[in-house]
């Protein structure tokens, strides 16, 4: 995906419910998180924003992208789910992102920051996706990770062992999550573990959408 495509799009999928009384005009909002969670660190979208005339803080960006409460949308029915889990480095100390993906679409399906990786968590993680979507016929594409394969085994799911195929539509995702966090080193720094895992569920549907 282009840099120019991941910066333009529709902004319908923004949810400005939780603007009152802000004093920058919705637009200008719905701009700065589109922009934001495409690819622009806080600092360049303060200065895509002064451009236009509005001049807001990296504070002001980062604060409508945390109330904006954006999550992937429920209700879909996948044939087969792509599972992983990655590391992710939040203020020094190591966290793992889960993630599932529907590879027939490419959509993330549901994603969460978890304190480690063990098929206890696991197995939450995959509760937490068929409460959002039916998954109870998919067969999930794991790769060799035991806490997964071991959820998956316990929770009765069907699922295949893929390293490549199917299973790529996750590692895209993973591959645009590491080149946010590296590009821009000010990303989970100086935060804490909600307001990383907020920032990704958010960018995950910006992705759903771009």
């Amino acid at each position: 995906m282009a840099k120019t495509d991941r910066l333009t799009g529709a902004t319908g999928w923004i949810d400005l419910a939780f603007v009152e009384r802000e004093r920058t005009p919705r637009e200008f909002i719905e701009k700065g998180i589109r922009h934001h969670l495409a690819g622009l660190s806080l600092s360049n979208t303060v200065i895509l924003l002064e451009e236009s005339g509005v001049e807001r803080s990296r504070v002001a960006v980062h604060n409508w992208v945390q109330k904006a409460g954006l999550q992937p949308a429920s209700g879909r029915n996948p044939d087969r789910v792509a599972v992983d889990q990655k590391a992710i480095r939040v203020n020094d100390e190591l966290y793992w992102l889960y993630a599932a993906v529907d590879p027939a679409t490419n959509r993330i399906l549901h994603s969460r920051l978890f304190p480690t990786y063990t098929i206890s968590i696991a197995r939450e993680f995959l509760t937490e996706v068929a409460e959002k979507h039916d998954v109870s016929d998919a067969v999930f594409l794991v790769d060799s990770a035991e806490d997964l394969i071991g959820a998956l085994r316990q929770e009765g799911y069907s699922y295949r062992v893929q390293r490549h195929g199917f299973r790529n539509a996750v590692e895209r995702v993973f591959r645009e999550v590491e080149r946010r966090t590296s590009s821009f080193s000010n990303c989970f720094s100086h935060a804490d573990p909600t307001t990383a895992e907020t920032w990704l569920q958010a960018h995950a549907v910006w992705w759903n959408h771009a």
